[in-house]
């Protein structure tokens, strides 16, 4: 679910005693669907855990083509969302459950609402979502399986900076005819769907460190204010791409990231894992006299 929200967590709580889910909470799939959204926006791990199956090989996809294989990577998502969030609310604005047997399936509309400290003020942000997936019954209560989720407007992705398929061939035979852009300096970024936070200093190829994990962006090219290069952190052993869309002034970007590598597993198909990315550059005042 929203952000990948649902998956299989640790069954025992911090001292060692099972984790109990009223039976009239789990006893049929709308009454189970509808518990682990509430659940999620208690920020209520425990039971999400024991209301998810633990099966290694279960596939989900969250939004911006990301796709979680196990727990390991989602438990971690699951962390830093619920710290990074200071309040979530998610509303069901639609459901339609379907059963046969021990198998469910069901597909969901929501709005998945996050609040963020912004400063000194909280900022809320609203993402309609839309949701399918399956659940099975077994020992007598439902379990969620798998789940894909995606954004329910096209108008959510283009805010969030995802260039279109057709936008991307446009750049690619479109002939520049501008100068070059000058991104060498002082960049804040954000990682949308995780508010996670960092700085980069690059030179005028677009080349530099950044301060998560040691990174370092290379740039591959820079065409018609579209900016496309790879990514490398050796702090946790991962690598990978980025494509983002330069601002008509050349002080924001925005558009996606995906993995190439993670650690020992390499070859990763780009553009099917990651995330949306939104740059902004530090303005000096010897830049504004110019």
């Amino acid at each position: 679910m929203m952000r990948g929200l649902l998956a299989p967590v640790l069954l025992l709580v911090f001292i060692g005693v099972p984790i109990t889910v009223p039976a009239s909470e789990t006893s049929d799939p709308e009454s189970a669907i509808r518990r682990l959204v509430r659940a999620n926006a208690e920020k209520d791990l425990p039971t999400l855990s024991r209301m998810m199956a633990h099966d290694a090989d279960i596939i989900s996809y969250g939004v911006a083509g990301r796709k979680y294989i196990g727990w390991s990577e989602l438990e971690q998502g699951m962390k830093d969302e619920f710290i990074n969030a200071q309040k979530l609310e998610i509303p069901i604005t639609e459901l339609k459950v379907w059963t046969k047997d021990n198998l469910a399936w069901y597909a969901m509309e929501l709005d998945y609402i996050r609040y963020v400290t912004e400063g000194a003020e909280l900022k809320r942000t609203i993402l309609p979502m839309r949701e399918t997936g399956v659940l099975e019954r077994r020992h007598g209560q439902w379990q969620l399986l798998s789940w894909h989720e995606s954004f329910r407007s096209a108008s959510v992705e283009s805010a969030l900076g995802l260039p279109s398929a057709d936008s991307r061939r446009r750049h690619a035979i479109k002939p520049q005819t501008s100068m070059k852009p000058d991104v060498s300096g002082e960049w804040s970024i954000l990682e949308v769907e995780d508010d996670k936070r960092y700085a980069a200093t690059l030179d005028s190829n677009g080349n530099g460190p950044y301060s998560q994990h040691d990174g370092r962006f290379t740039t591959t090219t820079i065409a018609d204010r579209l900016w496309q290069g790879t990514w490398y952190q050796p702090g946790n052993d991962r690598e990978g791409g980025f494509e983002i869309q330069l601002s008509d002034d050349g002080t924001e970007a925005k558009g996606i990231w995906w993995y190439t590598r993670v650690g020992k597993q390499q070859n990763i198909p780009p553009r099917e894992h990651g995330g949306t990315y939104h740059w902004k550059k530090h303005i000096s005042p010897s830049d504004n006299a110019r």
